[in-house]
């Protein structure tokens, strides 16, 4: 059974930092594509990047751009997403998500397994 398990939520203040981390366990066969979510008031979650198993990554939100970085260490079957220059916007709890193919999407409804989440807020 495929489990993901986040880590690294925090509260901090504005501008500050996180490195949440996403440890992917019980999978066979190669690595596949694993996204960050985090949900947005009274729709659905919505895709914050996206890695390949070969470290292709797609940001799917202007707002990030430029102050989050998804990576991955494929030997330790972790991702990662450095959170840089927080704002108070960006609160929430943010999900790891993992598709059954190599390919990259910003639709949570193409995501085969989920993390429980960890809980993020930047306030001063």
């Amino acid at each position: 059974q495929v489990q993901l398990m986040e880590s690294g939520g925090g509260l901090v203040p504005p501008g500050g930092s996180l490195r949440l981390s996403c440890a992917v366990s019980g999978f066979t066969g190669g690595g596949r594509a694993v996204a960050w979510f985090r949900p947005a008031p009274g729709k659905e979650p919505e895709g914050v990047s996206c890695i390949t198993h070969h470290g292709v990554t797609i940001n799917y939100k202007n707002s990030v751009k430029g102050r989050f970085t998804i990576s991955r260490d494929n030997a330790k079957n972790t991702v990662y997403l450095q959170m840089n220059n927080l704002k108070p916007e960006d609160t929430g709890i943010y999900y790891c998500a993992r598709r059954e193919n190599d390919y990259c999407s910003g639709g949570h409804n193409d995501y085969d397994y989920w993390g429980q989440g960890t809980q993020v807020t930047v306030s001063s």
